[in-house]
This record gives C-alpha cells, sequence and structure tokens, in this order.
C-alpha cells in the first residue's frame, strides 16, 4: 500500500531541496547589465580609447582599493554608452562626445555630469601621403583632400565620439563620404589604427591611443592642432530616480574619485614614464565653457 503521508514528505524535501540549491546558483551569478543596485560593482560603460590607452590599467586597482567596489567595465563607443545609460542597464558613464552627452543629459537619464580630462585627436595616414594633406592646420580641409583625391579613409562607424566628430568633419566639408575608399571597421580605436596601418589608410585617432600603439604603426601624425580636434571626456551617473536599479553609491563614488586629487594624479601620470609626456591633460574643477564651448 502506498504512504501518501511518507509520498508527501518526500516530495516537499525534494521541493526545498530544489528551491536551495536553485537560490544558490543565484547568488553566485556575476552581475549582469542593469542589476548592480545593492552589490558592490559598479557598472561602468565607457569609450574604447580610455582601455586602449592604457589608462585603465593605472586607474582600476586604485580605484577599488579607495571604494571598496569593483569596477565591471563595458568598453564600447560613446554612442552605445549612452544607449546603456537611457535603458538604466549601467551605473556610470566615462565618455567624450559633449553634444550627445548634453542631450542624453537633457532627457533625464543622467546626472552629475563632470568634466575630468581632455586630450585631442589627429589625423594620421600613410607617410607618401597621397592626400597631400601633412602639415595643415585645418582638419575640415584636410578631409576634403582625402575625398577628392578618393585616398583610402579607415572610419571606426560604430557611433563612439571619435565616429562622431569625424561625420561632423565631413558635414562641415559637404561631403558625403562613400565609395571604396571609404572603409568602416565597426571595432574600437585601437583595432581601426591597426586596419588603417595594414591598408595604409588615413584615419581619425585620439592622441592617447595613438600614441600608445606607435610602437606598431607605420602611420604619422600628419593633422594636428585644430581647436576641432579637442577631444573633451566626462562622468555622469545614470539616473536613479529615473532607474532605481542603478548603484548611485557605487556611481557618486567612482566619479568622486576621478574627480579627487589622488584620481587626477593618476590619470596626469598616465603616459610620463613610457612615452615621456602624458596621455591625457587632467580637468577637475573646469567645465566646457573653459575650452570655449
Amino acid at each position: 500500500m502506498i504512504n501518501h503521508r511518507a509520498l508527501r514528505h518526500g516530495c516537499l524535501v525534494i521541493f526545498v531541496a530544489i528551491l536551495c540549491i536553485g537560490f544558490g546558483s543565484i547568488a553566485n551569478q556575476e552581475p549582469t547589465l542593469g542589476q548592480s543596485s545593492a552589490s558592490k560593482n559598479i557598472i561602468v560603460a565607457m569609450t574604447t580609447s580610455i582601455e586602449d590607452s592604457g589608462l585603465l590599467d593605472d586607474l582600476v586597482p586604485a580605484i577599488e582599493k579607495k571604494t571598496g567596489y569593483r569596477l565591471k567595465k563595458v568598453a564600447v563607443g560613446t554612442g552605445q554608452a549612452l544607449a546603456l545609460a537611457e535603458k538604466g542597464e549601467v551605473d556610470a558613464l566615462f565618455v567624450n562626445s559633449p553634444k550627445a552627452e548634453r542631450k542624453v543629459l537633457a532627457g533625464g537619464a543622467v546626472i552629475n555630469r563632470h568634466l575630468v580630462m581632455h586630450n585631442d585627436f589627429v589625423i594620421v595616414g600613410p607617410d607618401a601621403d597621397k592626400a597631400k594633406i601633412r602639415g595643415k592646420k585645418n582638419a575640415v580641409e584636410a578631409f576634403s583632400l582625402i575625398a577628392k583625391n578618393q585616398a583610402l579613409f579607415v572610419s571606426r562607424g560604430d557611433d563612439s565620439g571619435t565616429n562622431k566628430l569625424e561625420k561632423d568633419l565631413w558635414k562641415q566639408a559637404n561631403i558625403t563620404p562613400s565609395g571604396s575608399w571609404y572603409q568602416q571597421t565597426g571595432s574600437g580605436m585601437g583595432e581601426t589604427l591597426q586596419i588603417a596601418n595594414q591598408k595604409l589608410g588615413y584615419t581619425l585617432a585620439d592622441r592617447a591611443t595613438y600614441i600608445f600603439q606607435q610602437k606598431n604603426l607605420s602611420l604619422p601624425i600628419l593633422v594636428q592642432g585644430d581647436k576641432k580636434l579637442l577631444n573633451l571626456y566626462h562622468v555622469m551617473e545614470v539616473n536613479p530616480k529615473k532607474f532605481p536599479r542603478v548603484n548611485s553609491a557605487g556611481a557618486k563614488a567612482f566619479i568622486n574619485f576621478v574627480l579627487s586629487p589622488e584620481g587626477q594624479t593618476i590619470i596626469a601620470a598616465h603616459g610620463k614614464k613610457e612615452f615621456k609626456q602624458p596621455l591625457f591633460y587632467v580637468d577637475a574643477g573646469k567645465t566646457e565653457k573653459d575650452y570655449g564651448f
């Protein structure tokens, strides 16, 4: 005869065991995007140039030691980083496209925006310089000459801050680039530089990533110094009132650190020992207005 009471007891034990195993698995999972609230992880979406220039190698250990949080980076183009913020899938941003940033700020997805540092963009290309842009002081003129000569141009094509500036320069030159001379990688700055180098093409690059990878490149800097090529980097916090699940405390700790004297000293020193020059110039306390924007 079946003992129904024993059977029910056995099923209950198995059910509780399954629940315990399930909760244990959830507890051991790594946090995913948009799930960092009440955790010791800060999810920061940042432009790839911050990683490709080696700055993270200096910053991350110091941030984690000082704040007690683990920094989880999402290295993507600025456009993608801003899109993640608008979905509440990250806690903070470290990006470099002021015009696009201001739109997201106005929309209420981010708050607490601060200028951290700057460097500049450069136009690099083959030493033969088919487009004859070497030494030009006007980036728009240089782009016009590249298009006129149909000299190979390698674009990031990833909606990054670099790509946004590139598209703006083409627009100012009244050019819609197309054809075999214009190629898009859909990749970060480091990989795009390598592809341009392999194909002996021109590209727009942030100076920090270029210097960091220069030993592996044969492309010289051909155009620099135009005010249009200034590269400003801001941090900002994803708005916890709009996205309650974000780690607001962690985001604040991250922002406070990179703006602190300790954080600014680390940024200012990056590159000096290896390259005899800083890769970034610090800007805590300044705004875009200090640079005429």
